[in-house]
């Protein structure tokens, strides 16, 4: 599964709670981040995010060669062992990202980007993919001052708006993949949406292993999800 959006989005806070919720279950997580998640990724998290790491602008071919140098390393290091354990998988922003940021937002071609990912994942996708949406100013508001990368501090709104027009095009495309979510209210409020979805649709992946479900209790909502010890093949993972 994986957590998308634009900035200021909730993404972190959202994931650390669906976490939460697993492993209350009793059921094996892996949380990861991108780009980040290994020693090469959180160097690379580094040059792509902090403004005082690079003595020139990154050009958007190297931002999309970066990101997915760092992804490779994710999927092989981390997500592949993780999936082959019968371990679930959250990650947060993923390649949707790079489609969003530098295609929609930098204006590097499609076909190409989506060629890279294919070469960095060896073709893993994402079963689930929530997208968080909210308005430009508002995200942008909610970073400012806080946390702030270069993709805030080097790029004006317009930017961030074709992003966000990007994620949202995304989604239209795949709607058997994305769920998209108001992340415009409440953390708790965006949580019960969260909850909604990734019962609704892991529930629907799981086939005839959602009969003896047990709550998962975070934040005040209830999370079915299935009890140790069951088969999870046909649920939550990334498929090729």
């Amino acid at each position: 599964m994986t957590i998308e959006g634009p900035e200021g989005a909730g993404k972190t806070t959202q994931a650390a709670r669906l976490r939460a919720t697993f492993e209350s279950a009793g059921r094996p997580v892996l949380l990861v981040r991108e780009p980040g998640g290994t020693a090469l990724g959180e160097a690379i998290r580094t040059l792509l995010l902090d403004d005082d790491a690079q003595a020139a602008p990154v050009s958007p071919r190297a931002d999309a060669l970066l990101f997915n140098a760092a992804r490779a390393q994710l999927v092989a290091e981390q997500i592949e062992p993780a999936l082959r354990s019968g371990t679930t998988v959250l990650c947060s922003r993923f390649a949707d990202s790079t489609l969003a940021y530098q295609g929609a937002g930098m204006g590097l071609p499609d076909d190409a980007l989506r060629a890279l990912e294919q070469f960095a994942t060896g073709g893993l996708r994402p079963d689930l993919t929530i997208l968080l949406d909210l308005p430009v100013a508002l995200g942008l508001a909610r970073k400012r001052g806080i946390e702030e990368t270069r993709f805030e501090s080097g790029f004006d709104e317009a930017f961030h708006e074709r992003v966000r027009a990007g994620f949202l095009a995304l989604a239209a495309a795949e709607p058997d993949r994305f769920v998209t979510i108001d992340a415009g209210g409440t953390p708790d409020a965006v949580f019960a949406q969260i909850i909604a979805a990734v019962e609704g649709r892991l529930g629907r992946l799981a086939g005839p292993h959602v009969q003896a479900f047990r709550p998962g209790q975070v934040g005040g909502h209830e999370m079915r999800i299935a009890p140790p010890g069951e088969p999870i093949e046909p649920s939550v993972r990334m498929s090729r």
